[in-house]
């Protein structure tokens, strides 16, 4: 079994680093494989460290022949049983030929990026079902989860942030988008005092983000960390984790902190809101709603014993469903189904 994976996704994002993760799991794993990305010389290099050498190409718009024939020829050399595509514009310039196309999806994109594939992945049942109302055919549209690593971490110094250890820390994670709904969590961190928040990530709204910060007079509370690659100690060193997105299909960093046994608050929208049962495997709360989030947030670190619990049962959650060991058995038959081969057993 040969699979290419064609990545051109952007510098930073959660389906960005779950390629990352899921092409060394499956090299792991002993899939015969070939990685091409997008130009990044930070996610090659994750990829290098793990034995992977992936093919750099630029992916530009519509004009670029370059990647698209370079695309072609990487293909016919490699001769793929299954080519994976990730974001529509590799989907777009993945030529067709002798192999299953996959585009894997991680939201609700218009489908007719897609039509020239021969099978759709999605990483909720809600996609799955989008892709399905849409008029893909069921047989050929698949829900596969993502999975997080449960590497262990040490906690990091709060000194080195500025942040007594005694304060009880909450985290969040993501892109600084609107979407995101940071500019929520600020609100709700004002409601809640000696309460710290740390926000690790990048994005166009940084500086309107720390300017907010400054009106609510919580600046002094809250630390922007930028983008981090240090997840698991990030979850070690926090006492809660809140994803306050007004938008998430999936809500990855939800099952990052289960995997860490860090209880969670979330925002009741599509994807935690799917994950989550409330007030069992963390907290949900109304999209949009600092009051109701600032409350849950002080609940959760009032309550020791709760908190306790809905850590525990998160981790169980986690234990579950989204292991990698699980999850990369399901991707290894997936193949072996729509091929009909066996996975490492090479075709030609």
């Amino acid at each position: 079994m040969r699979v290419m994976q064609v990545m051109a996704g952007a510098e930073y994002g959660g389906a960005e680093a779950f390629f990352v993760r899921l092409a060394i799991a499956l090299h792991k794993a002993g899939l015969s494989q070939r990685v091409v990305i997008r130009k990044n010389d930070e996610r090659a290099a994750l990829l290098q460290d793990a034995g992977i050498a992936p093919l750099q190409l630029s992916f530009g718009g519509a004009l670029d022949l370059k990647t698209k024939m370079s695309l072609k020829r990487e293909i016919k050399k490699f001769e793929p049983d299954v080519v994976m595509t990730w974001m529509s514009r590799a989907t777009q310039k993945c030529p067709r030929g002798n192999f299953v196309h996959v585009a894997r999806l991680g939201g609700y994109y218009d489908t007719k990026y897609y039509q020239n594939c021969d099978h759709l992945l999605g990483n909720t049942h809600d996609i799955v079902g989008y892709l399905t109302n849409e008029g893909w055919p069921p047989e050929k549209a698949t829900y596969l989860p993502n999975f997080v690593t449960e590497e262990k971490m040490s906690a990091l110094d709060r000194k080195k942030f500025y942040t007594p250890d005694s304060a009880p820390l909450v985290l969040a994670m993501g892109r600084l988008h609107e979407n995101k709904a940071f500019d929520t969590l600020l609100q709700a961190v004002a409601r809640v005092p000696n309460v710290y928040l740390w926000i690790a990530g990048e994005g166009p709204l940084r500086r309107e983000l720390e300017s907010m910060a400054e009106q609510l007079a919580v600046k002094p509370r809250v630390r922007f960390l930028g983008w981090r690659n240090d997840t698991p100690a990030l979850l070690a060193t926090s006492d809660v984790f809140v994803c306050p997105s007004r938008h998430e299909p999936l809500g990855n960093v939800v099952i990052e902190a289960w995997a860490q046994s860090v209880p969670v608050v979330a925002a009741d929208s599509l994807g935690p809101g799917t994950l989550i049962d409330h007030l069992k495997t963390g907290m949900l709360v109304p999209v949009d709603d600092p009051k109701e989030m600032g409350s849950a947030i002080r609940y959760m670190v009032d309550e020791n014993t709760f908190r306790g619990n809905i850590a525990k049962a998160g981790r169980a959650a986690y234990e579950a469903n989204y292991t990698e060991a699980s999850v990369i058995e399901r991707y290894m038959k997936y193949f072996e189904e729509i091929t009909g081969n066996i996975p490492g057993e090479s075709t030609t």
